[in-house]
């Protein structure tokens, strides 16, 4: 009888697989699944934060072109019309009979002015606003590079989230499917009474639990799903797994430091920062140099005079002429040299000022390049802990999904207990559930040591999508009007003597 309950609940489970392999056989071919690639290349192109980084960019690169302007000529044009009135009482004695007279007119002036100031030599201090410009906008792109490595590990942890949510849910509707029909198997074994009612509610609170645990699962991938529409812009459909990073990674904790010191956006940055406010210090030195300039006026200026008469003596009546006529002409050109003397101790002041503040930026390289190894250190260390902790996780899988069989085998002929066997069952669950989350975090500690190490770079995800190139908005600046033929040598003059922007390397990886 037992024999043949078995058989009847076996013929069920066969026919429950049957049915669900046809109707996976009868589903339309699946639309190519989404790739991390494909999340990067959107979140590269559209993330408002990179945007945002990117237009702040743009901006400090007008900076530049406000400095060098000082290196050009400026022009104004002036014009003024000046009209006066005036009354007063005469001096000479009035005539007998006659009244003091009082004198009434009205005087106009009026003009027009060109003025031109070329300047030629500012003791350094143009040149070393240009290259406190550039230091800056350097520091910027080092600020937009971390932007964009911030972004790409959000995103590929958003993209390993949602992957390890999936996953987590399919092996628990597994779970629940082979509770249940673990459920309906002991209710038969019961109904012959080859187990306890015990073992059926055992049984029963195993499935309970194992629906509850769906749920949670199913809703932390619907959040895991928002995330990754916030940060890619669009909610994930089917994924791909994971492209390996394998041949991105140092081989050694060694070159991971190497690559840091090399790539870091925190360390490149710290130090474009203390050259930016090293050339303050020059530009403020400058301030004690003597400045040289040409300046060239062109204009027309001229007046009219109008008397309405003399009270008590004769009626006037002439009015005043037309604004801007009867000129006279003049042009003026002149050198000036400026030398400063004495600025009450101001000039001083800000050097000294200047310089503890490049001080405090020279220290802050050394800070950042300790924080910067401190990360690597930890990354590095978190990537070897998950991959040892991945590797122990497959091995309990294998063997608790050994377990699981021998116990449900076993329990058929009676040697092990319902109980025995949802303990094996839960053991198999959670071991799979484990696995999951150390191939999770295992992949997403590897992206942790590229973005620590300065080396986690859209391209090698995303070939074929165009980076950024934040150099080109500046050369534009640069092409564009206006300009003078003269500018070149007025800069080499004013460079004299003035600090270089020392060059960093380009940011990639030092080894394969």
């Amino acid at each position: 009888m037992a024999r043949a309950q078995r058989a009847k609940v076996a013929v069920r489970t066969c026919l429950r697989h049957a049915a669900v392999a046809i109707a996976l056989i009868a589903l339309p071919p699946a639309a190519r699944a989404e790739t991390l690639g494909d999340a990067i290349a959107l979140a590269y192109e559209s993330n408002p934060t990179l945007q945002a980084q990117r237009a702040s960019l743009r901006a400090l690169d007008e900076t530049v072109e406000q400095a060098e302007a000082g290196y050009r000529p400026t022009a104004n044009l002036q014009a003024t019309v000046t009209t006066d009135s005036n009354n007063f009482k005469g001096v000479q004695r009035p005539l007998p009979g006659q009244s003091q007279p009082v004198i009434n007119g009205q005087s106009q002036t009026s003009g027009f002015a060109i003025g031109v100031t070329q300047p030629l030599y500012t003791g350094g201090r143009i040149a070393t606003q240009v290259t406190v410009a550039e230091a800056a906008i350097l520091a910027g792109r080092e600020t937009l590079r971390g932007t964009e490595e911030t972004t790409l590990r959000d995103v590929i942890t958003a993209y390993a989230d949602v992957r390890r949510d999936q996953q987590f849910v399919t092996i628990l509707e597994d779970d629940e499917k082979l509770l249940l029909a673990q459920q309906d198997e002991s209710r038969a074994r019961f109904a012959v009474g080859e187990i306890t009612r015990t073992d059926v509610a055992e049984t029963e609170a195993r499935v309970a639990a194992s629906q509850a645990q769906l749920e949670s699962a199913r809703a932390q991938l619907a959040n895991s799903r928002a995330t990754y529409a916030s940060v890619v812009g669009r909610s994930p459909g089917a994924l791909a797994p994971e492209p390996p990073l394998a041949n991105h990674l140092p081989a050694t904790l060694e070159t991971a430091f190497d690559w840091a010191e090399r790539n870091s956006p925190q360390i490149r940055q710290a130090d474009f920062t203390e050259q930016s406010s090293a050339a303050k210090v020059a530009e403020a030195k400058a301030d004690t140099r003597p400045t040289l300039a040409l300046q060239a006026t062109a204009g027309y200026s001229g007046g009219t005079f109008a008397s309405s008469g003399i009270s008590g003596l004769t009626p006037g009546a002439s009015g005043l002429g037309t604004p801007f006529r009867n000129f006279s002409y003049d042009v003026t050109a002149s050198a000036v040299l400026t030398v400063p003397l004495f600025t009450g101790g101001l000039t001083s002041s800000r050097i000294r000022q200047a310089a503890e503040t490049n001080n405090a930026d020279r220290i802050g390289i050394e800070t950042a390049r300790r924080q910067v190894l401190l990360t690597v250190s930890q990354a590095w260390n978190g990537f070897k802990g998950a991959r040892a902790s991945l590797a122990a996780d497959e091995a309990q899988v294998k063997a608790a999904n050994i377990a699981f069989e021998g116990a449900r085998q076993e329990s058929r002929v009676g040697l092990r207990s319902t109980l025995d066997v949802l303990i094996a069952e839960q053991n198999l669950a959670s071991a799979q559930l484990a696995l999951v989350a150390a191939r999770h975090d295992e992949y997403v500690a590897a992206a942790a040591v590229l973005g620590a190490t300065g080396t986690l770079f859209a391209r090698d995800f995303a070939p074929d999508t165009a980076i950024y190139d934040p150099k080109s908005n500046l050369a534009q600046i640069r092409r564009s009007w206006p300009w003078t033929p003269w500018t070149p040598a007025v800069a080499d003059l004013d460079q004299l003597g003035a600090p270089a922007i020392r060059s960093l390397p380009d940011p990639g990886p030092i080894g394969p």
